[in-house]
């Protein structure tokens, strides 16, 4: 009950900035010992980011969980030194690719650019290099227009992206698919680049029941 209280304290100071002084690793091994999936959704609507929230419901903890973010460490420098228009972020034990849709589609389209295809290659490589990951494709929008058509146009383009990738060699046993429409925007609307940049697919790459295995494995030894 103690850790879970810390962990809840902790997270909560966490959005606010207060614990940033916080290793990668010490981070993961807190969201796994009170996450879940219902934390990591909460999480992920107070704060804005989607991404926190599935990496934080996925977390195992504890030293396993301190050897995944070991893993994704260097899956995510290799995203980070080949994917150069996608910002990528280790959140917990995962990794969080934001794709602006402006670099995906036209406007109110969810047909993928030939520009698109070429920076989800460079992806596509480095996934299908980690066969251990699972990977969730959520797909968000601004808050102009009508609401009902934002949530569509999301799904939409989140399944786009995840008909590529499987087109491209990744397993769809691999892949999730989520549409937020307008519903969390991670920033702000009242300005033009603030919506551009809510137009956007996210990607969450966490550790599938193989990579916890192993490692597993790896903290008995």
């Amino acid at each position: 009950m103690k850790t879970k209280f810390f962990f809840m304290s902790c997270l909560m100071a966490a959005l606010l900035s207060s614990c940033a002084s916080m290793n990668k690793t010490q981070k993961g091994a807190l969201y796994g010992a009170g996450g879940g999936a219902a934390l990591g959704a909460i999480v992920g609507k107070i704060s804005g980011n989607t991404g926190l929230g599935t990496a934080i419901g996925a977390a195992v903890g504890g030293t396993t969980g301190a050897i995944i973010g070991k893993k994704m460490d260097k899956q995510a420098a290799e995203i980070q030194q080949q994917v150069p228009d996608a910002k990528v972020e280790r959140v917990g034990e995962g990794i969080n690719v934001e794709f602006n849709s402006n670099i995906l589609y036209g406007i109110n389209s969810y047909n993928l650019t030939s520009e698109a295809m070429n920076n989800l290659n460079k992806l596509v490589s480095i996934l299908r290099n980690y066969q251990d990951t699972n990977i969730e494709i959520q797909g968000h929008t601004d808050n102009t227009g009508a609401e009902n058509y934002n949530q569509n146009l999301s799904e939409k383009r989140a399944g786009s992206v995840s008909s590529y990738l499987m087109q491209s060699g990744v397993s769809g046993n691999r892949i999730t698919t989520r549409g937020f429409g307008e519903s969390v925007p991670k920033y702000t609307n009242n300005t033009a680049e603030g919506r551009s940049l809510n137009r956007r697919v996210e990607f969450v790459i966490t550790a599938n029941q193989s990579m916890i295995n192993q490692a597993q494995k790896e903290a008995v030894e």
